[in-house]
């Protein structure tokens, strides 16, 4: 499974981002610019997803580590976020509410 850092996911300017927490996670803080596709409803909304290389990430890593792995057994080019939403608050870095 790939995989980067928060810190390389700041360095990202063009590879969108999913964020696979429930939406009620989502609407309390987010990475700037994610998109919120929860894992419980993936499946029904892979027509949403990125036609490219994109990045996922949750809350500290586990889900969108099993959705990553799962994406890729289906051919799509997705990255895990190590550390999660909660690793890139505590980093300092700005969060969209």
């Amino acid at each position: 499974m790939k995989s980067i850092t928060v810190q390389q996911l700041r360095e990202r300017t063009d590879t969108p981002l999913i964020d696979v927490r429930e939406e009620w996670e989502f609407e309390g803080g987010r990475v700037p610019g994610a998109v919120n596709i929860p894992m419980s409803v993936i499946g029904e909304r892979l027509g949403e997803l990125p036609d490219g290389a994109f990045d996922v990430i949750c809350k500290v890593g586990g889900r969108s580590g099993r959705v990553v792995e799962a994406l890729a057994a289906r051919g799509y080019d997705a990255t895990n976020v190590d550390g999660g939403t909660d690793e890139w608050i505590a980093a300092g870095y700005p969060v969209e509410q």
